[in-house]
């Protein structure tokens, strides 16, 4: 099976930790076996205007490579152009966090811009032949008009030969960090997101602090994807506070080297973890995370989190796509036709509800600054 992967977060020579996880995807799913070709439209380096021209490059690659399934592997404005212009194949659509869910600590004109994001995705929602979401909140903020048997929820792998418990003193030694320091590890991102709430974790760390631990905090920013398993086994723990997320990669590969976890209660991590002894689940509340900080100090050593992320392979995940993507494929057949590219006047009603449901759930974070 031929497969187009159309996407705008992809590692480049000058952003090389952009969209590793489409990367990897891209990288399991050719490990199966299967013809993947990958066009990138580099919005970072040509702003918005990437969107208006990316028509006839993604005609031409069609043409050329003849797949049997377009997959766009991001929502928004990209998944909305994807399946406008694809119509004589069958589309999916992954859906991976704030492409469904907004991003409601940005700014005013950003907001605007995500609103906008959010519209273009229900759009897509509705176009494509198939539908992937990484959690099962994010398929929740999926509207009900949206056919429910076209919908998977498939989490991203992860490269368990890479990820993979690893001597914890050699790694801080590699670092240089203090081994007699406990290491927490923040998963920030390069533009410095709100939605990860920085500020919420410098709060806890400075609680566990005041509370007796030797506590370090790093951030995970602009740190090659080669590096980062040494990154995870010289932490102690993985510390997650941000306001919504998917499936957070960074939760599975803590996991994956058997690294303990303090989150929020966000994305798919309660199921990621549940089960794991040494993980927790805290409120979004410095004195809540601080004290599940030192639980985990208190505990030390490693959890069993390897095990359990078997199923959550890159070639576990590549079987789960490769089989969705026979089922979309011979349903686009059964059907004869391509989905409705028309833009349905109700979807104005499930974008208002949408907007609301998300402002109600998230109201009551969004004045803890």
């Amino acid at each position: 099976m031929r497969v187009l992967a159309v996407t705008n977060i992809y590692p480049t020579t000058r952003s090389p930790t952009l969209g590793t996880f489409v990367e990897q995807q891209v990288v399991g799913l050719k490990r199966s076996g299967l013809d993947v070709d990958v066009m990138l439209v580099d919005r970072f380096e040509s702003g918005m205007r990437s969107y208006l021209t990316m028509g006839a490059e993604l005609r031409r690659r069609v043409e050329q490579f003849c797949p049997d399934v377009v997959h766009a592997m991001y929502g928004g404005v990209l998944a909305e152009r994807v399946t406008r212009i694809v119509v004589d194949r069958p589309t999916v659509v992954s859906f991976c966090g704030s492409d469904l869910l907004g991003e409601l600590l940005s700014g005013p004109i950003r907001r605007i811009a995500s609103e906008c994001g959010i519209f273009a995705s229900l759009v897509a929602a509705r176009r494509a032949d198939g539908v992937i979401v990484k959690s099962r909140n994010l398929e929740q903020a999926l509207p009900a008009t949206v056919i429910r048997s076209k919908v998977r929820i498939i989490p991203n792998g992860i490269d368990l030969k890479r990820f993979k418990p690893i001597d914890q003193a050699d790694c801080r030694n590699r670092l240089g960090w203090d081994p007699n320091r406990f290491h927490v590890l923040f998963p920030a991102n390069v533009g410095g997101d709100p939605r990860k709430r920085l500020y919420l974790a410098q709060a806890a760390v400075d609680k566990a602090n005041r509370s007796g631990l030797n506590v370090e905090l790093h951030q995970l920013r602009g740190v090659s994807h080669e590096a980062v398993p040494i990154w995870l086994n010289a932490s102690d723990v993985v510390l997650l506070t941000s306001l919504h997320e998917g499936s957070p990669n960074i939760i599975k590969e803590a996991l994956a080297c058997d690294v303990s976890v303090v989150s929020v209660d966000v994305g798919d991590v309660r199921e990621r973890i549940d089960g794991i002894e040494g993980c927790h689940i805290a409120l979004p509340d410095p004195d809540d995370l601080g004290i599940k900080l030192s639980l985990v100090a208190a505990n030390k050593g490693r959890v069993a989190g390897h095990a359990k992320m078997q199923a959550l392979s890159l070639e576990q995940t590549a079987l789960r796509l490769g089989s969705f993507y026979h089922e979309v494929v011979e349903s686009h057949h059964r059907q004869g036709t391509a989905s409705c590219r028309m833009i349905n006047p109700s979807l104005l009603i499930d974008f208002c509800s949408s907007i609301l449901a998300r402002r109600k759930h998230f109201s009551r974070h969004l004045t803890r600054r």
